[in-house]
This record gives C-alpha cells, sequence and structure tokens, in this order.
C-alpha cells in the first residue's frame, strides 16, 4: 500500500510509512517510557481515556492493562493493526468528531507542536470536544531545549540509538527536524515539521481552542493538565 506523504515530511526504512513519516515496524520495536506513569498518576483509576494519535499502541497497551478503558486514535491503518485491548478509530485527530465525552482526552508525542498550525487549531479543538464536564486533557509538550541541543542521542532500552540530527528553520517559525533510529539489523529515518511554542505559546493556543493549564505535570514541563475554560 502506497501511502502519500505529507509536504515536508519524510521517512526511510523496512516498512510501512505513515504519512507524516513514522515507520510502523520501528515503532513497534521502540518502548515506552514513564509516560504511563505520569498518566496513571493524574487521572482517575479506571478512567476512560480517549488517545489521540496512539501508534502501534506504546502507551495504549499499559493503560489498558492498568485497569483504563482506552479509545485509540490513529490515522494509520497500518498502525491501528499493532493496537490490542482496546476500541480503535482510524482518522485524522483534526477530522475527529465521535459525539461522545471522555473522563481524559490524551494528545502526546509532541504532536501539540506540528508545523501546521491549522491542523494544531483542529486538534486542540478535538480535545476540548471530546473531554467530559469534570475531565481532562493531557498533553505532551517538546522539551525547552529539543531545537536547540542539537545533534544529541540517546539509547533506548530496545537497543536502539535515536538521534535526532538537525532542526533546520524552513520559515514561519517552523523548523524541519530530522531524526535516526539505528538497530544493529535496521536503520529508520524520519524528517517531520515542528513549531517551538514557548509557555506562553502554548498556553495562549489551548486557550484560544477553550483550554487552560492546570498543573504541569513533570518537573521539565513537558506533561501538562488542562481543563475546558469556566
Amino acid at each position: 500500500m502506497t501511502v502519500e506523504l505529507r509536504e515536508g515530511y519524510e521517512g526511510t526504512g523496512p516498512g510501512a510509512i505513515t504519512p507524516d513519516g513514522c515507520a510502523v515496524e520501528l515503532y513497534a520495536r521502540l518502548t515506552v517510557g514513564d509516560e504511563p506513569d505520569i498518566i496513571e498518576a493524574a487521572v482517575p483509576a479506571g478512567a476512560r481515556i480517549l488517545e489521540l494519535g496512539c501508534g502501534v499502541g506504546r502507551m495504549t497497551h499499559p493503560l489498558v492493562e492498568r485497569g483504563f478503558t482506552v479509545t485509540a486514535v490513529d490515522e494509520s491503518a497500518e498502525m491501528l493493526e499493532r493496537v490490542h485491548g482496546a476500541r480503535t478509530i482510524c482518522s485524522t485527530i483534526e477530522g475527529l468528531d465521535l459525539g461522545e465525552k471522555f473522563d481524559v482526552v490524551m494528545l502526546a508525542s509532541f504532536l501539540v507542536h506540528t508545523g501546521d498550525a491549522e491542523v494544531r487549531r483542529g486538534m486542540l479543538r478535538a480535545c476540548a470536544a471530546h473531554v467530559a464536564d469534570g475531565g481532562c486533557v493531557l498533553i505532551q509538550r517538546e522539551g525547552a531545549d529539543y531545537h536547540t541541543k542539537v545533534p544529541r542521542e540517546r539509547s533506548d532500552p530496545s537497543g536502539c540509538t535515536v538521534r535526532i540530527v538537525s532542526a533546520d528553520p524552513v520559515g514561519a517559525g517552523v523548523n524541519a527536524v530530522r531524526a535516526e533510529y539505528e538497530f544493529p539489523d535496521a536503520t529508520w529515518t524520519q524528517t517531520f515539521l515542528a513549531r517551538p511554542l514557548t509557555r506562553e505559546e502554548f498556553e495562549e493556543a489551548l486557550a484560544e481552542a477553550g483550554l487552560e493549564v492546570t498543573e504541569y505535570l513533570t518537573e521539565d514541563g513537558t506533561w501538562v493538565r488542562a481543563v475546558p475554560s469556566a
């Protein structure tokens, strides 16, 4: 199956590549970090979670195992084929309209930093539209030095060396970020467009969608809890 990549996005390596350049086989190999712990500590036990941009289920599966009921959304059918134990919906985030409300809406993987400001607005509107009264939205932001501390690399427990090779300006406040993922037996690359957002800019973007930050959940400010504005 041939997938048309979005303008400015590229992906190489074995297996299926999604429209934003992500490799399905790669993400099936990578491990999850402490995100499930952060989420579990921030929301009620057994909450109904709408996970936007779930990928292969790296966070979905630990959350299901912890007793949460998860509806997992991704635009890639190939990604969703790897998800188990959760209801799955194939859709873009900005085009999602389930007519349902959830205790928790989750937008992880730095998706709020998408280079297309209109897509970001659509994503945040989807978050606001699907959160229940008394519920919350959990959003993962980039770290403060995400675009400036380059090149850099880290070792993933899966055996992969993850490198952020470059973050080059392409205009209108957007950078083209190039990442490399090297395993002993395979290598993948991805180039994607990302927009750095200061804390003030991030909060303004949420306010535009009718959301307000109630708490920064991590010391580095990368995980945020928001609720519908009063």
